[in-house]
């Protein structure tokens, strides 16, 4: 929930891009044509050493999937984001990146240095140009959410991405609960098996302040974790 709408972005398809987010402030994603994919990840920019924890965010909230009411942990058991609003209910982080090989072997091989703005750039390498920025290496990286993209298991346990999860105009807020820097890209996701053309597809970003946690807060009280978390939270602040 954005209580003030202060700056707006388009993330072209195959793009990348990094902020910082303040605390208190939200994030609005929206798919503009559909069937894209966000990957992110999140660090404490006072500690970069402290970031995302994709195990501990399924594990401590007993599910696969991330949807409204998540909470989006980091491996100090702190939350860096809460997902306020969620038109798709699934979204996956267990499948990480497109790669190199992969996206060469779908798609074709371009590379920017023959074809421009027309390459086919990757999940993989788009998350260590911005870690790049900030000193940051492949010995960084940590297991990635996608946004707007559903995984699915069947019988046999093999994941699959759901076709056409993502319609156009699907939306997610995320309303930050720590001082967080954000790394994310709009590559295709690691099981996108279409071969016809590189699915690139374009993400609108809105930034604002966020509406104050409240004590009935959806988030912080859709599970006993949740509450634990937010306690971590308020104890890293304490005297700030």
């Amino acid at each position: 929930m954005l209580k003030t709408l202060d700056y707006t972005t388009t993330i072209a398809g195959g793009g990348h891009w990094s902020i910082r987010m303040a605390r208190g402030t939200a994030m609005r994603l929206t798919d503009l044509n559909g069937t894209g994919n966000v990957g992110m990840l999140f660090y404490n920019p006072e500690n970069l050493l402290e970031r995302y924890n994709a195990p501990d965010t399924l594990k401590c909230q007993h599910t696969f999937k991330l949807n409204k009411g998540h909470c989006l942990y980091s491996d100090m058991g702190r939350i860096f984001a809460s997902i306020v609003e969620d038109s798709l209910g699934w979204h996956d982080t267990v499948c990480g990146n497109s790669t190199p090989s992969m996206t060469e072997q779908r798609w074709g091989k371009r590379d920017y240095q023959h074809d421009r703005n027309h390459w086919h750039q990757n999940g993989h390498d788009a998350f260590l140009v911005e870690l790049a920025k900030y000193g940051l290496t492949l010995a960084d990286m940590a297991a990635n959410v996608n946004w707007f993209s559903k995984v699915v298991a069947d019988d046999s346990g093999v994941l699959s991405l759901s076709p056409n999860h993502s319609v156009a105009g699907s939306q997610l807020t995320l309303r930050f609960e720590m001082d967080t820097l954000v790394m994310l890209h709009t590559c295709p996701h690691p099981l996108d098996m279409r071969t016809d053309d590189y699915p690139a597809q374009p993400v609108k970003i809105e930034l604002g302040l966020a509406e104050p946690v409240q004590e009935d807060d959806f988030c912080k009280n859709f599970r006993p974790e949740n509450q634990r978390g937010f306690q971590n939270n308020a104890l890293y602040y304490l005297g700030r």
